[in-house]
């Protein structure tokens, strides 16, 4: 089988950032540089989970076989390596997916004994822009992803930090500023008023009748949105003071809207916070779109470094 890695003495490391909406794979001998990439629709579990096996062997016919591989997949998931439910994602509305265990499809399609990293999307999003992006030379930092659903990761001292399950940041609580502007949009079916019910893309296109990604950049949604942004990071700060938060996803991309944030949270924190300058404290992810995979690269990589028990 030839094997066109760039340096046949580096473990060849496989990658799935694994979205509610589309699933990217790839591979690298070195995370930030892939060598190889495909992205296709998220649908079916075992249809997804078909494409994603046949990715692998397709890539192994011209690169090699991947000796480690680190999956980012959407939530709720079962991401504590001890649980009996390991690799599985927890109750979804997304059709099929409750309890459907990735990690053991895809082990059982490759058919090999190959270790395998499983954690959140915006966990292995925070890995990467800590290891190759706007992270780099932070000890405590703060991922928070704006995109169909809001999600954050949390690292200290590259580490990723974990409680009883991952972080939802999406459902902490958070005025409502809708009466501001004559509305009153939250699209979260089990709480009042939260980050994701109020910021998430969905509630962005139920409010304003437009999806986000067609509003003008000088749309007022985008103060609205700016302020409840705002919000979550102050609630961040005040609960754990990071060094920086990565603001990343979709919603995230509008132009324009980070300065809206550091503003909206200069007006909200009261100089309260003796913080590193906003520039620095508040900003968008270094790798963009990329950092989902590159990170999930990257927990390969370390899969090798430091196995599991």
């Amino acid at each position: 089988m030839a094997n066109n890695n760039t340096d046949p003495e580096t473990p060849l490391l496989g990658g799935i950032e694994a979205g509610g909406t589309k699933i990217v794979c790839a591979i690298a001998s070195e995370p930030s540089e892939p060598l190889f990439e495909e992205s296709f629709p998220t649908t079916t579990p075992e249809e997804t989970t078909g494409k994603i096996i046949e990715f692998f062997e397709k890539a192994a016919q011209t690169h090699g076989p991947v000796a480690s591989l680190g999956i980012g997949t959407f939530g709720p998931a079962d991401i504590h390596p001890r649980s009996p439910g390991y690799g599985s994602i927890l109750t979804t509305p997304k059709k099929g997916w409750s309890h459907y265990s990735i990690v053991q499809s895809i082990r059982d399609g490759l058919g090999t004994g190959i270790p395998i990293a499983f954690d959140t999307d915006v966990n292995a999003a925070a890995v990467g822009e800590a290891e190759y992006g706007a992270g780099r030379n932070h000890r405590f930092i703060a991922y928070v992803t704006v995109g169909t659903g809001i999600g954050g990761g949390f690292l200290q001292d590259g580490q990723i930090l974990k409680g009883r399950m991952h972080p939802e940041i999406g459902h902490i609580p958070v005025p409502d500023y809708d009466a501001a502007y004559g509305k009153s949009t939250n699209v979260c079916p089990f709480h009042d008023s939260c980050l994701e019910g109020r910021a998430a893309g969905p509630s962005l296109a139920a409010r304003w009748d437009i999806p986000g990604q067609d509003l003008p950049d000088d749309h007022e949604a985008w103060d609205l949105e700016a302020k409840y942004l705002a919000a979550g990071c102050i609630s961040l700060t005040a609960s754990w003071s990071p060094d920086t938060i990565i603001i990343g996803g979709g919603v995230s991309s509008k132009y324009g809207l980070i300065d809206r944030i550091r503003a909206a949270f200069a007006d909200l924190s009261g100089d309260y916070w003796a913080l590193p300058p906003l520039e620095i404290y508040l900003q968008n992810p270094a790798l963009g779109q990329k950092a989902g995979i590159v990170g999930s690269l990257c927990l390969a990589q370390r899969m090798l470094q430091k196995p599991e028990n």
